[in-house]
């Protein structure tokens, strides 16, 4: 079983978490900004992985701390449980439908960070949620995991269905980057011999 946990303190945030990825979608999400749990709930349901992540920060000040600093986690937590990540298939994507909108992700664990991400939302905030923090969020992921990341929502008119069908395909195609294929269960998915 490939899993992890972290424990990361900063003087803004104090957050615990675990994975497992071979998980049931089991989750335990604390945060304190309830529409990222929501998000991070379904990306441990889609992806089928077991999450648990709490975190207390800085709320009184703004999200931005604790909502970068969760990605920051998840990309470690991930970094931690994939190991040298011999065998897996490195590149996973998925085009999500959330009623109206429709949403791509693809992820490359590739060792190189990068983030292309184009959400076309248009309001403040969904929910409690500040919604310029969820590219913050995937930007402390992609630079912890390692990963190129492209997320777009190609078009759609609910804002909460945007963000969500993002998170379901960024779970969709991490449960495939992360996947085994016994074929090549010895060798590392690059031609350098390096990711």
């Amino acid at each position: 079983m490939r899993r992890a946990s972290v424990e990361r303190v900063t003087k803004e945030t104090q957050i615990r978490g675990s994975l497992r990825i071979e998980g049931r979608g089991k989750y335990d999400v604390s945060t304190g900004i309830r529409f990222l749990d929501h998000m991070l709930e379904l990306f441990a349901k889609h992806g089928g992985f077991d999450l648990v992540l709490h975190a207390q920060g800085d709320l009184d000040v703004d999200q931005h701390h604790t909502v970068e600093d969760a990605g920051i986690v998840l990309g470690q937590l991930f970094s931690r449980a994939l190991g040298d990540k011999r065998g897996i298939n490195r590149a996973g994507y998925f085009v999500m439908p959330m009623d109206e909108t429709l949403a791509v992700v693809a992820v490359d664990l590739s060792g190189r960070p990068t983030l292309a991400y184009r959400d076309l939302v248009r309001v403040r905030k969904v929910g409690d949620l500040q919604v310029e923090l969820i590219e913050d969020f995937f930007g402390g992921f992609v630079n912890q995991a390692g990963a190129n990341l492209h997320a777009k929502v190609l078009y759609g008119r609910s804002s909460h269905h945007k963000i969500e069908a993002v998170f379901k395909c960024f779970a969709r195609a991490m449960r495939v980057a992360c996947a085994k294929d016994r074929r090549l269960r010895d060798q590392l998915p690059s031609t350098k011999g390096l990711l």
